[in-house]
């Protein structure tokens, strides 16, 4: 196959080096800012899609020494842990890099997390501070009295009683740089949280190697060299920042877009600004990409534009045709998780195979095998897993606090993802499901247990089950089969309220789309409620 000699050529050959002590705020912003200081790191978008700021890598640094400063006049160090639930503005990257200076450790967190959502993750954390935008503060208040840990809150954007304005709280830091903490690599660095089916969500906490991992997301996947402008369409609270917007990026020297969308994204807006601001490399979930191939895309500049990723859900080839014939770009597929960095892609040497995954990161010694960890045969279905020995550059150790699940997935020498696929001829991978039953829909990972939870709050609702549906534009929806409480009789109405109902106790997007009524749900002979036989009935 055509170029497969220099993708086992870079497969053999590259390695991340992890020195013992690193800090990625220090040993990278900083080294770039002393090197390039005047070198744009950074295009931050206004919500109306028109007002364009720049950063250079020394705007940046200042940025997280007067963060550093605001954190360590209130008391917050090494260790520490940081609720972060930012939408994507610049301050996002002032909490972040401020934290990895003092070696506190941030917990980013989506705009859409409700009082619920916030108390759970500070709590499980035992979070000591709080950087929020308005509307997570106004939330935030209600439960503040439940989360005995938070000692600190910063309010981004906004002036709340009780609470420090984090921009006039920098402005008043002094403009010297402060000391960068001496942590090591394998230190906590982040922390962040992922969505199951049996349980509230997971704590994923990664090391200070992390960061440097992400150089395979960066340059074997978004394909980056310093030259390059990357744009990861993506929330802050999603570990896909992470990939995007923070790390690899930067490491390799390129600078980044963010948008600050507001409520809907504006396509036609969107698609302009890949023109204007000379992005090279961009980034979208299948969703978007769906909604753009519905679109006159030769009324847009693509001359700067040469290569283009999604990843989260296999997209159909029709959509991926209709972008090559008007862009004149591939769409690489990529695959990972919050646990880790990319660790399966198609390689830019290698030519594309439409709907599959691509091949192992290099880096990275991904495959498909069995229960046992027996590597499956060629188009054999099995579990997607990463080898452990070595381990890579960018794995998680383990989900925090909770053996019993970290056991759970490492065994036999591989790190279960969760996710089911088989491996064609070429060794291209195909995703075929996941196995723990999370949703995905419209590039949001839903564990069904948050939903049902939510569900069951409502007193019309006395059991609830939720599985995925597909969807032609999301991917996949929420769809819900609930049993109601005596008293009770399904309706249209009812059916609204219920969903506002999940809307307003946590994350919208996870409100059921569609409800169906039962009288009872397919169990099996201990209790649990058979998934399967739903997915069979949508």
């Amino acid at each position: 196959m055509a170029n497969m000699v220099e993708y086992e050529a870079t497969r053999a050959d590259f390695r991340v080096e992890v020195p013992e002590f690193f800090n990625y705020t220090g040993d990278v912003i900083g080294t770039r800012a002393d090197e390039t200081p005047d070198k744009v790191a950074l295009i931050a978008v206004e919500p109306d899609g028109l007002a364009v700021s720049r950063y250079t890598f020394a705007d940046l640094a200042d940025l997280a020494h007067r963060t550093a400063h605001l954190l360590r006049h209130h008391g917050i160090g090494k260790g520490d842990r940081v609720f972060v639930q930012l939408p994507r503005v610049v301050e996002w990257y002032a909490a972040l890099l401020g934290c990895f200076q003092v070696g506190a450790i941030p917990m980013p967190g989506t705009t859409q997390l409700m009082p619920k959502d916030q108390s759970y993750r500070i709590n499980q954390a035992g979070a000591v501070a709080a950087i929020c935008d308005g509307p997570g503060a106004g939330h935030l208040d209600e439960v503040t009295d439940e989360c005995p840990s938070l000692m600190t809150r910063f309010v981004v954007g906004a002036d709340r009683p009780g609470w420090t304005t984090f921009g006039a709280a920098l402005e008043a830091m002094p403009a010297e740089p402060g000391p960068v903490e001496r942590t090591r690599s394998d230190d906590p660095l982040l922390l962040y949280f992922t969505s199951g089916t049996t349980a509230h969500p997971k704590m994923v906490q990664h090391l200070g190697s992390y960061a440097l991992g992400h150089e395979i997301t960066a340059r074997f996947w978004h394909d980056l060299t310093p030259d390059d402008i990357h744009w990861t369409v993506s929330d802050t609270g999603w570990a896909k920042a992470a990939w995007g917007k923070l790390f690899g990026q930067w490491i390799v020297g390129a600078a980044v877009v963010m948008w600050n969308i507001v409520g809907k994204p504006d396509f036609d807006r969107m698609l302009g600004l890949i023109g204007e601001l000379g992005v090279t490399s961009f980034c979208a979930p299948p969703t978007l990409y769906r909604a753009f191939a519905q679109m006159d895309l030769s009324a847009y500049d693509w001359s700067t534009l040469r290569h283009c990723t999604s990843a989260g859900e296999p997209l159909n080839p029709e959509v991926i045709e209709t972008w090559k014939s008007v862009t004149g770009t591939e769409l690489y597929d990529g695959y990972g998780q919050t646990e880790t960095v990319c660790v399966v892609a198609n390689h830019p040497s290698l030519p594309v195979k439409p709907g599959s995954m691509g091949r192992p990161a290099p880096g990275v010694d991904v495959d498909v095998v069995d229960d046992d960890g027996v590597i499956c045969a060629d188009g054999e279905e099995g579990n997607i897993a990463v080898g452990t020995d070595p381990w890579p550059v960018g794995l998680f150790r383990g989900y925090w606090r909770d053996e019993e699940r970290t056991a759970q997935v490492f065994q036999h020498g591989w790190y279960y993802t969760g996710d089911r696929a088989y491996r064609d001829e070429d060794g291209y991978l195909w995703f075929v499901g996941r196995a723990d039953d999370v949703i995905l829909s419209a590039a949001y990972r839903i564990g069904p247990f948050e939903v049902e939870s939510a569900l069951i709050e409502h007193p019309a609702v006395a059991e609830a089950a939720v599985v995925a549906k597909p969807d032609p534009d999301r991917g996949n929806i929420v769809k819900a089969f609930i049993i109601l409480a005596p008293g009770y009789q399904p309706s249209d109405e009812l059916t609204v309220e219920i969903q506002d109902h999940v809307k307003a106790i946590t994350a919208p997007y996870k409100y059921p789309r569609e409800i169906t009524y039962l009288t009872e749900l397919p169990k099996t002979i201990s209790g649990k409620i058979r998934r399967i036989d739903l997915r069979d009935m949508v």
